[in-house]
């Protein structure tokens, strides 16, 4: 982007046309590839790549900062397990997702030497399903770092099933379904993971298979992320917007709940925009189908929209509005309705409390610095860009409260703790 003044899209078609000049035949690129080798998730292109980024830049590997691959590992010592993005690679090769951070304990069913079946059934989309469940309940504990690279290596798998597996269409339309929630799984880890290109283009991705698959409650779910993320890129149009697809595929689904937070994602594009009257609006019709209760039709995924996250997403409205007091009040309700569960979310609203306490009109930076000392406790166990970030807008926050000791010590051991994890990152 910055020597060659071109997006990821436009590089990887560069590279797709000189490998066409090259007569390399067919070549598969697109953004996700270029993101994985400039992120490092992938230490060395396969040689077809070598030599195209060659012809195109005219330096070789070493001098992009690839790392070039070893000599053959003998047979009695077999080679560790590649985490690599690229999707050429047969899934029995892949003999575990993860080493890093929880690995040890998350054993996504998708991995571990999974052959291609002869034919796609029930317990193939089941292994799938529960791969989402695991990658959530994880992201919740851990957020979203130890998990992102698992949740793509297993959307890999699972779209190599639908490319190349035998089904019939009512499984390949179960399939779909499937793979497309995995999709926003894996979207909502790259979201949290800084990653908002990839993202949305998962989410795209998802809402396509819904589409395809007839699924309405996949297509609120997927119209759902892409307001979420219009709105942290300060896109309130195309927020109120997408909130306003998913309620339209919502109201068809059985769940009230569902529907909640999708008038909840609508109050957060107004709130935004500065429009007080339709955001008010908004989180009442919120509120009042979330009185209405759990139902059968609840999916799965929802198990995070407790009555803890629904006063921490109204809090996030007020804030938008300017309404600190009632940000406040709204995030420390989330917090303690919270209890000990989805410490990632948790660690979100304590860093709000502690943002709010120190820029409202009459500001207590005491009771700030002690909220912020609670998000400090969270690291390293909490691995989020998201929560890290946070930390960073606290510390913008405390600017104008540097003299006051708490702030003073509370900075000092910010300092400490990011120098300690973006360290460790790198």
């Amino acid at each position: 982007m910055r020597e060659l003044q071109m997006s990821r899209d436009e590089f990887a078609r560069r590279i797709v046309a000189t490998g066409q000049e090259m007569g390399e035949g067919e070549v598969g690129c697109g953004a996700r590839l270029i993101a994985a080798w400039e992120d490092g998730d992938v230490a060395c292109p396969r040689a077809v790549y070598r030599r195209i980024l060659t012809r195109m830049t005219g330096r070789g590997p070493a001098e992009l900062g690839f790392r070039l691959p070893l000599p053959a590992v003998p047979a009695e010592q077999p080679a560790g397990p590649s985490l690599s993005h690229e999707t050429e690679h047969d899934p029995m090769e892949r003999r575990a997702l993860l080493r890093d951070g929880v690995g040890a304990v998350l054993a996504l069913p998708l991995g571990a030497g999974r052959h291609m079946p002869g034919r796609i059934g029930a317990g193939e989309i089941r292994s799938v399903i529960t791969a989402v469940s695991t990658l959530y309940a994880h992201d919740h504990d851990y957020g979203s770092a130890p998990v992102r690279r698992a949740a793509g290596e297993a959307l890999s798998i699972a779209y190599q099933w639908l490319r190349s597996g035998s089904y019939t269409e009512r499984t390949g339309r179960k399939l779909r379904s499937a793979t497309g929630a995995l999709g926003i799984a894996a979207g909502w880890l790259s979201f949290d993971s800084g990653r908002a290109a990839d993202a949305h283009s998962l989410y795209g991705e998802a809402l396509a298979a819904a589409r395809i698959a007839d699924d309405r409650e996949l297509e609120a779910h997927a119209f759902g992320c892409l307001s979420l993320l219009a709105k942290a890129g300060g896109r309130p149009r195309e927020a109120i917007s997408a909130a306003q697809g998913a309620q339209s595929a919502a109201r068809t689904c059985g769940s009230p709940r569902l529907l909640s937070l999708m008038h909840l994602r609508e109050a957060g594009g107004w709130a935004l925009m500065g429009d007080r009257t339709a955001a008010d609006q908004a989180i009442v019709r919120a509120h009042r189908l979330y009185a209405k209760g759990p139902a059968d039709a609840d999916p799965d995924w929802l198990e995070f929209f407790t009555p803890g996250e629904l006063a921490g997403l109204e809090s996030l409205a007020r804030a938008s509005l300017g309404q600190h007091e009632r940000a406040v009040s709204g995030a420390e309700q989330a917090v303690l309705l919270h209890g000990e569960t989805f410490a990632r979310n948790r660690a979100l609203y304590t860093a709000d409390i502690a943002i709010h306490q120190a820029v409202r009109d009459r500001p207590e930076p005491e009771a700030a610095a002690e909220a912020a000392g609670r998000v400090l406790a969270h690291f390293p166990e909490v691995r989020s860009d998201r929560l890290l970030q946070s930390l960073h807008d606290i510390a913008d926050a405390f600017q104008g409260h540097a003299g006051v000791p708490a702030i003073a010590d509370w900075i000092d051991a910010y300092r400490s703790t990011v120098t300690a994890t973006e360290g460790g990152r790198a």
